[in-house]
């Protein structure tokens, strides 16, 4: 086989003056970026003496574990974390299933009423029936106060969402559908084993989306969750925090400069534990994530 020779373009000294600006641009912007969060896991790990003499730093001087030793001294934030897994789990597998199965045939031009469907859809995103409202058919009509039903069923469906999945599901060829049916495969086949393989960017991209609105849920969950062990990690960690100021510590532990839990040191902490689990699941779909959004966004 005779090799193909690849052309290198060659640069003028101002294309690549240009570049390196861009290259210096971009690695700065993502330093400014990345510094604050590196200041708060090192926060973290700092003692409240230091983070009351340093106003900024990247290491700490002395590595101290009585911030988190403070917040999971208890057990409510195991089980916080372990309750807020189950919902962002659980509740981005239900978003994502009602969100594709709508924007299926609403992406199919020979389904009838389509455009009826969609601006129903559309409707919801411009007027809601308020919070009270909501709360009294949540609470009081459904009666799924203390349960995690509460966090999942009022918003199944974003109709944003569902729009960008209708809008990458519009830009797929229909000569593949076509082609599903004349091998004997029904509308569900054809969404199963054509559609959906052919969907992983658009399907990551949204199910991150989903899945940080339910890790990030706090307001709801204070709704609807008054049962201590139902509570997710955001509840369970501003309890933390409004109490870290006046709580004193019988264990003996050394909690910093006045024998009180380390505050600041606790901030950060809490930050840290709310954030790390979900920044976890972001390099497996990263790839997927900027396709599934451009394409998802600009089809239609």
């Amino acid at each position: 086989m005779a090799k193909t020779k690849t052309l290198k373009v060659k640069r003028s000294p101002a294309d690549q003056a240009v570049q390196v600006v861009i290259y210096a641009f971009v690695g700065l912007f993502a330093l400014i970026t990345l510094l604050p969060f590196v200041y708060v896991v090192a926060g973290s790990f700092a003692t409240e003496r230091e983070l009351t003499e340093r106003a900024f730093f990247l290491f700490p001087r002395t590595i101290s574990y009585n911030a988190y030793q403070y917040i999971f001294k208890t057990g409510d934030a195991i089980n916080g974390l372990k309750n807020s897994v189950i919902v962002t789990v659980i509740g981005t597998f239900l978003n994502m299933f009602f969100s594709c199965t709508l924007a299926y045939p609403l992406s199919r031009p020979y389904f009838k009423g389509r455009t009826f469907f969609t601006n129903m859809v559309i409707i919801t995103m411009l007027f809601s029936g308020g919070m009270v409202p909501i709360y009294i058919v949540v609470a009081n009509v459904l009666h799924l106060r203390d349960t995690f039903w509460a966090l999942w069923l009022p918003a199944v469906i974003n109709p944003f969402n569902m729009i960008i999945i209708k809008n990458f599901f519009q830009g797929l060829p229909m000569e593949l559908e076509e082609a599903a049916r004349m091998d004997g495969c029904n509308d569900g086949q054809t969404f199963v084993r054509i559609i959906l393989p052919l969907s992983k960017p658009v399907i990551a991209s949204v199910s991150l989306f989903y899945a940080v609105t339910h890790w990030n849920s706090y307001f709801n969950a204070m709704m609807y969750i008054s049962d201590k062990n139902k509570e997710v990690i955001q509840i369970v960690l501003r309890r933390i925090i409004t109490l870290t100021s006046a709580v004193t510590t019988d264990s003996g532990m050394d909690w910093g400069l006045f024998g009180t839990p380390p505050e600041k040191a606790v901030k950060m902490a809490t930050t840290v534990v709310a954030t790390i689990p979900i920044l976890l699941v972001y390099p497996f779909i990263q790839k997927y994530f900027t396709q599934g959004v451009m394409v998802g966004s600009v089809k239609g």
